[in-house]
């Protein structure tokens, strides 16, 4: 048969949102690279997709919806067909409704590799109109949008594509390298341009070692570092006075705030050299265009919210906007579009009560309200959400009913009742907008769904009927949803660009700030110590609360991403078992070598996995990637059996990066 080719876009949770070309030949997609139609893509893509026929077509998907017949957690089901499964969804859910009122029942979903219409339209509409508890999505970007918008509003940063503009670029508490390759070929342009590159981050990533400096921060401890930079700024007189007087707020309460924070205090909390912190001001204050790229490392942690606003108010204090290349970025997601998903959903968010999911644990055992019925889609909460073993428990409870609407057999689809096949972003239409590119995409099917398996868009159109929650005038195709969502396009610019190219640009794709646009608060000021935010942190905005190490758990566990996952979807591609990096130091001082079997543990749990010493580590840090699965440890514990249920100073969010543990060597390898 000859191969057809098509346009698609990935959705999949990444800054670059990529265009695609799409190779499919017998009704499978057989290649998938790269095209020209993105501004950053340039005609290549990582390997997680361009290998993504071994996700859709491998031994883990699902074919047809499942019914447990075992145990829960034993992964035993047997086949249903749609009708079947649906009429016992549905049943349950309205049962529980009637008895115990629409909030006993929780969506639990986050989508951050989903669209408007795989994440908000239908789902959101049914959940809204059964009356559920309200899901709180903050595993990812609550703290850092709370502190963007406190002290910008809705605004863009930098487009990516400005960098090579740039003559000193600070990555802080990001590794592109493998959560946004399409960066790295810009920056080093830029650097061999002459640009000056600095990196923060606890380990020597491939950026970091093209750096000029670079700062092996303790985690934690990025807000501190931040504040003595804000401080020798000041002190320096190398803050911009007037840019200050005239375009911001909160400069005195900053300032005061950043008093205490001198080069050597903050250098002794974060681990590193004074010297290098006076360097890093040398280097800032001297360049423009100068920006920062600020990643969401840097908010996983007890201080996130006030570290991300600390870096960002870095480019208001030495002046730095105005310029192409100049300033921050941090998510550009929801700025410059001027349509949102709202009119699709069709139906206002209620007052029900909110469950954050980062407590998913906590709310499932909850006894005077609980959780009766968990319906979970575009998630994999027993690998991605804290306190691992607590999780657990409550999926156990034989009076919860269980839905997982999945691609593949995770860990979660073990723990379901119901068990149903969802397609891919191939085998579906969606509408998605970049994060960090600044385009939209609206990307058709371009490969028929294996089995039985269904978007999101048909699973919840169908519960919508059977639960008699449609009404008249709904937009209901994919067709209609898509027509609201872009109703609000009043001069058909965006409609128009998609009918062409199934691509859209904003009227400025790259925008200046105070020069294009302007910060989106409420006085058109930068708010440099938000008031509103200053109440929500528990000690104060810019308070550091200390490193949570103890004696018996010194170690700083970290689970960044890594270049074949960065969240849990594709975790059964990856074979290979999990090791645990150690600096050497760390290891020499417990006798563990390459290839021994460690356990991994504090108060919550622990993990059994192997050990690799590595050179790129600071002392004091040891690095677990996220997203493992339970085969990949020898006791299928993830990397989040030892990260607890506390919260981020704003937002809300889960602090994976304070997880404090020991490491002990168990068992060495087996000779070969």
């Amino acid at each position: 048969m000859v191969a057809t080719t098509h346009t698609s876009a990935c959705p999949l949770d990444c800054p670059d949102l990529c265009s695609l070309r799409v190779e499919v030949e017998d009704g499978k997609v057989v290649k998938v690279d790269g095209d020209e139609r993105g501004p950053i893509t340039d005609g290549f893509v990582c390997g997680k997709v361009r290998n993504i026929a071994d996700h859709l077509y491998g031994e883990h998907r699902i074919l047809t919806p499942l019914l447990r017949v075992g145990a829960k957690g034993e992964g035993r089901f047997r086949a249903a067909s749609w009708d079947e499964a649906l009429t016992v969804v549905a049943d349950r859910l309205r049962a529980i409704r009637d008895d115990h009122g629409g909030e006993a029942i929780l969506p639990f979903h986050y989508g951050g590799s989903n669209g408007w219409l795989t994440e908000g339209g239908l789902a959101t509409r049914f959940f809204r109109r059964l009356g559920a508890s309200r899901c709180l999505r903050t595993l990812c970007a609550a703290p850092s949008s709370e502190a963007v918008r406190g002290l910008y509003g809705q605004v863009p940063g930098v487009g990516l594509e400005d960098y090579p503009a740039a003559k000193l670029i600070v990555v802080w508490g990001c590794n592109p390298s493998a959560s946004g390759i399409h960066l790295v070929p810009i920056i080093e342009r830029a650097v061999a341009a002459g640009a000056t590159l600095i990196v923060v981050d606890p380990r020597r990533t491939p950026l970091a070692r093209l750096a000029t400096l670079h700062l092996a921060v303790r985690p934690g401890t990025d807000l501190p570092i931040a504040l003595a930079l804000h401080r020798e700024l000041f002190a320096r007189g190398a803050a911009d006075a007037t840019f200050l007087a005239t375009h911001c707020t909160g400069v005195d309460a900053l300032r005061a705030r950043a008093e205490p924070w001198t080069l050597a205090r903050a250098a002794e909390v974060g681990g590193v050299d004074p010297a290098d912190l006076a360097r890093f001001v040398d280097l800032y204050a001297a360049a423009s265009p100068a920006v920062i790229r600020c990643g969401w490392g840097v908010e996983r942690n007890r201080n996130g919210g006030s570290a991300v606003a600390a870096i960002l108010a870095l480019p208001a204090v030495a002046g730095k906007f105005g310029v192409r290349g100049g300033g921050y970025t941090m998510s550009n997601g929801d700025a410059a579009w001027g349509i949102s998903p709202e009119p699709g959903i069709a139906e206002p968010e209620p007052a029900t009560r909110a469950i954050n999911m980062t407590q998913l644990g906590t709310a499932l055992a909850d006894t005077a309200a609980p959780v009766r019925a968990l319906f979970v889609y575009n998630c994999n909460p027993t690998q991605t959400v804290p306190d691992q073993a607590a999780v657990l428990r409550g999926l156990a409870r034989d009076d919860l009913f269980t839905v997982v609407h999945e691609q593949v057999m995770t860990d979660s689809c073990r723990w379901a009742d119901v068990v149903l096949p969802a397609t891919t972003f191939l085998e579906h239409r969606e509408v998605r907008r970049g994060y960090g590119a600044m385009r939209l995409y609206d990307s058709p099917a371009v490969a028929p769904a294996p089995g039985l398996a269904w978007s999101n868009h048909q699973l919840f159109g169908a519960l919508l009927t059977r639960l008699g929650l449609d009404r008249a005038g709904d937009p209901r195709s994919e067709d209609e949803v898509v027509a609201a969502i872009f109703a609000d396009d009043r001069d058909g610019h965006l409609r128009a660009q998609l009918t062409a190219r199934q691509v859209a640009a904003p009227l400025l794709p790259t925008p200046r700030l105070f020069v294009d646009v302007m910060p989106g608060t409420a006085d058109g000021k930068i708010d440099l110590c938000p008031a509103a935010l200053d109440a929500v942190a528990p000690h104060g905005l810019y308070h550091y609360q200390p490193d949570p190490a103890t004696a018996a758990f010194p170690l700083a566990l970290i689970s960044p991403a890594i270049a074949q996952q960065i969240s849990s979807t594709f975790g059964q591609l990856r074979r290979a078992p999990a090791t645990v990096e150690l600096a050497a130091a760390d290891a020499a001082a417990r006798g563990i070598t390459d290839g021994d079997t460690v356990r991994i543990w504090n108060a919550l749990g622990e993990i059994v996995c192997g050990a690799r010493v590595a050179r790129h580590l600071r002392p004091g840090v040891a690095v677990l990637p996220k997203g493992t699965w339970r085969f990949h440890t020898a006791n299928g514990s993830a990397a989040t059996a030892v990260v607890s249920q506390a919260l981020t100073d704003l937002g809300g969010g889960p602090c994976y990066n304070d997880a404090r543990v020991e490491i002990a060597r168990v068992a060495a390898t087996a000779p070969q």
